[in-house]
């Protein structure tokens, strides 16, 4: 298994000159890479390969001495990821996609971030700091220790701070243990998620309490003039407003997704297409803001590293089915409650969902017969804090779970 731990860094003003001067180079060898292929197909009618890319950038290193400021292995990854951008341009025309996105040229400010593809390019130096070739020795925040075998390092820059995202070989997943609980989980813009035994998962909805800030800092930013410094701090403010949103909506979405692998053994989700979900105008904000992907992500990783399982099960037809009887009983967007004219069944709506997810799980894993899954559990339980402190999660941020 693979992990990627993010770490802060401190650098000095010094190395930050360096690091966002390399950037700069690596943009302009990005643009100058997609630049190339375009003329070449347009010349030959045939693509440049990535090989050919770096035996080519092996010349421009001696003929642009600037080059040479840069880590060799650092421009060689610039390269893939051209190639690795007309790739996933060309599977997407071969699937028929709307929109296949032919690469673009990145702008200035458009380029934030540098890989280091292995050792000895980089390391942890025995003081504790980030050794990057080219830049120097960088202070970095370790708050967790690393397992496992070091392979790659990524250095990001993000709303004016800087992050070491280090990808680390763990070894293979532990050995999965016997499912004694389960649970559906439908996600819903009210709540952030439902759970089959009643349970209920609140969105903090992290972006509506920052909306009246955000729309001041962006109407400030708009009353800048374009290209100046002023609209470029007014801009980083903004930037930072919402960094702040993400961090706080990450940070919830790792507090559920912990307390669902440490309470259930298999965590069943719907397969939704998100991406099709927020082309609706009036729902994309608060898709977006609940995180669903994100939480059904951390879930799995998380999952996997405990020996436990999460699935993705079609989602149509979730809602409306009965989960007491299978019958169908459709309803419109602001029915909360789900009510069967067959089996007599009175239960709310995304409960009801939740179950059917489940069943669909189970149904999936063909053990829904198996002695010891708790399809429902007891509807009148509770999460206290015995239960948050055991999923590591008791903080003044712990995820907010009542009974349904």
């Amino acid at each position: 298994m693979k992990r990627t731990y993010k770490f802060r860094l401190h650098p000095t003003g010094k190395q930050v000159r360096a690091l966002e001067r390399t950037l700069n180079l690596c943009r302009i060898l990005y643009n100058c890479a997609l630049l190339d292929r375009r003329e070449h197909h347009r010349k030959t009618g045939q693509g440049l390969t990535y090989n050919r890319q770096a035996a080519q950038l092996v010349r421009d290193k001696e003929a642009h001495l600037i080059l040479v400021e840069v880590h060799s292995q650092v421009l060689q990854d610039v390269l893939r990821r051209v190639d690795r951008a007309f790739d996933n341009f060309f599977r997407r025309l071969s699937t028929g996609a709307r929109k296949p996105g032919y690469p673009r040229f990145k702008g200035e400010g458009r380029y934030d971030s540098i890989t280091y593809p292995q050792q000895p390019g980089f390391r942890i130096t025995a003081e504790g700091r980030l050794y990057l070739s080219k830049i120097g020795h960088i202070k970095i925040k370790l708050h967790r220790p690393i397992q496992g075998e070091i392979k790659t390092c990524t250095v990001r820059r993000q709303a004016g701070k800087w992050y070491a995202c280090i990808a680390a070989e763990i070894g293979g997943a532990p050995p999965a243990i016997p499912i004694r609980s389960a649970v559906g989980v439908d996600r819903n813009i009210i709540n952030l998620a439902t759970l089959s035994d009643g349970r209920v998962i609140e969105n903090p909805r992290q972006l509506r309490g920052m909306e009246k800030r955000l729309a001041l800092f962006q109407r400030r930013a708009s009353r800048k003039k374009p290209g100046s410094r002023n609209r470029k701090k007014a801009n980083a403010r903004v930037a930072r407003q919402h960094a702040k949103v993400a961090d706080k909506r990450r940070g919830h979405a790792h507090k559920v997704s912990r307390f669902l692998v440490d309470t259930y053994d298999l965590i069943v989700f719907e397969d939704l297409l998100i991406p099709n979900m927020v082309r609706n105008g009036h729902l994309a904000k608060h898709i977006h803001d609940a995180g669903w992907g994100m939480l059904a992500r951390f879930a799995s990783y998380k999952a996997e590293e405990a020996g436990k399982a999460v699935l993705r099960v079609e989602p149509r037809g979730t809602t409306s089915d009965c989960s007491g009887c299978g019958k169908s009983v459709p309803k419109q967007l602001g029915d909360r409650l789900h009510r069967c004219p067959a089996c007599g069944l009175e239960v709310d709506r995304d409960v009801n969902a939740a179950r059917n997810i489940l069943t669909r799980g189970l149904r999936l894993l063909n053990t829904a017969g198996t002695a010891g899954i708790h399809a429902w559990g007891d509807p009148a339980s509770t999460v206290g804090d015995a239960s948050l402190r055991q999923a590591g999660s008791l903080n003044q941020e712990a995820p907010s779970v009542r009974a349904g």
